[in-house]
């Protein structure tokens, strides 16, 4: 039977698209920007702590106005936030640094609104049939906003003088926010019922035999190499070659190749492959690594950006879709999806800020190359220890029959 998706589905999807090709446009940039403002490890270490906190409190705060009430007005509201958080950016200019605290958090309320509404929503929208071309679509348009966002910004950027390409850029980036927000007008208004339940998330982790516990465990795997990572990579690019274009390059090229590996996962990646396929991924995502234990140039960062273009499918993939698959796998499940979703988010939430820990104590005293180097190396690591936790649950839900 051939798998496809509905029309609410794409509408979704092109939603997603236009939230990510802003993002891409500008929010590979926005580190850089606050560093040439201000060269310090420390500082875009708390700018990325503050927006974390934020997402987390919003996932948990907003669950309840998702649940009882009206979840695309949470989307659009995430929307224009972040359109706003560009507008403040624009009109503080380099003087942003003096505002860490209060720009992270704003950032991360625009992004908790939008990403809890659409991760409900994707879960209402999808099965488990279709959970996976859904996923690999995401990745898909992820990866081609990728090519297409920094690649013209960091040329943009690069032919102005002073700061007026950023300018210029984050105005693009407010344009495109504000036409996702009319996009969303055409999504249906969703269905809501029971009553949110504030305790949820613990309530499921404090169960010793809850699946739930074992997704955690996995999850904050993952959080502890992405919340370092998701800055601090595009920032190395920058450092080793002072140059906006190159990293546009960098951001082109690994995108390119994630674009086709995420419509080969798409296409090919079953269920029943998932445990095999996170361990193959989880694998690769530190071998490329190694290279930079040699030096770390724009050549050895390219290594590792395509590699884990490849490999990031494999690991990233099996992850959403169990968590997701769990959440249908009964009646009352479903009815919970929303407090379920929050504790996934949680639970990165957790991951990302342990990683970010461990990066704040790094760099608080003369941060090296070498160190950072060997930061990159133990957090990369993280996903074969995520895999651990996870295979053994993804062989145990092959092949069961979820409600949604």
């Amino acid at each position: 039977m051939k798998i496809t998706l509905g029309r609410q589905s794409i509408l979704l999807l092109g939603v997603n698209g236009l939230f990510a090709l802003a993002g891409a446009l500008s929010g590979t940039f926005l580190n850089v920007f606050l560093w040439k403002s201000r060269p310090d490890y420390a500082m875009l270490g708390w700018f990325t702590i503050s927006q974390q906190l934020a997402i987390g409190l919003t996932f948990w705060l907003a669950g309840k106005w998702v649940k009882e009430h009206n979840k695309m007005s949470a989307l659009r509201l995430g929307t224009a936030l972040s359109g706003l958080f560009y507008m403040i950016v624009l009109w503080a200019g380099s003087n942003a640094v003096d505002w860490i605290w209060p720009l992270g958090i704003l950032l991360g309320c625009s992004l908790g609104l939008f990403w809890i509404a659409f991760n409900v929503v994707y879960f209402e929208i999808t099965d488990r049939a279709n959970r996976d071309l859904f996923n690999g679509w995401v990745g898909l348009l992820g990866s081609m906003t990728g090519i297409i966002g920094p690649w013209f910004s960091g040329l943009i950027i690069t032919r102005m003088t002073d700061n007026t390409g950023y300018r210029f850029i984050f105005t693009i980036s407010l344009v495109i926010y504000v036409i996702a927000v009319v996009f969303s007008f055409f999504l249906k208004k969703r269905k809501v019922s029971g009553t949110y339940r504030w305790s949820e998330p613990w309530t499921q982790l404090s169960k010793p035999d809850s699946p739930w516990r074992t997704l955690a465990l996995g999850l904050f795997a993952q959080g502890a190499r992405e919340g370092v990572f998701a800055f601090l990579i595009a920032l190395l690019v920058y450092v080793a070659t002072a140059q906006e274009y190159k990293l546009g390059q960098f951001s082109l090229i690994t995108s390119a190749v994630a674009l086709v590996s995420y419509w080969a996962a798409g296409k090919w990646f079953k269920p029943q492959y998932r445990s095999r396929g996170m361990f193959i991924g989880a694998l690769i995502l530190l071998i490329v690594l190694l290279p930079l234990l040699w030096k770390v140039t724009y050549g050895t960062l390219l290594i590792m950006g395509i590699g884990s273009a490849v490999a990031m499918p494999l690991y990233v993939l099996p992850m959403i879709s169990a968590g997701f698959d769990m959440m249908g796998m009964s009646g009352e499940n479903v009815e919970k999806r929303v407090e379920l979703v929050v504790l996934r988010e949680l639970c990165l939430m957790f991951g990302r800020l342990f990683g970010l820990a461990i990066f704040i104590i790094m760099v608080m005293n003369a941060p090296s190359l070498r160190m950072l180097t060997w930061l990159i190396i133990i957090l990369g690591a993280f996903p074969l220890i995520g895999w651990i936790f996870m295979h053994k649950l993804l062989n145990r839900t092959e092949g069961q029959e979820p409600s949604a």
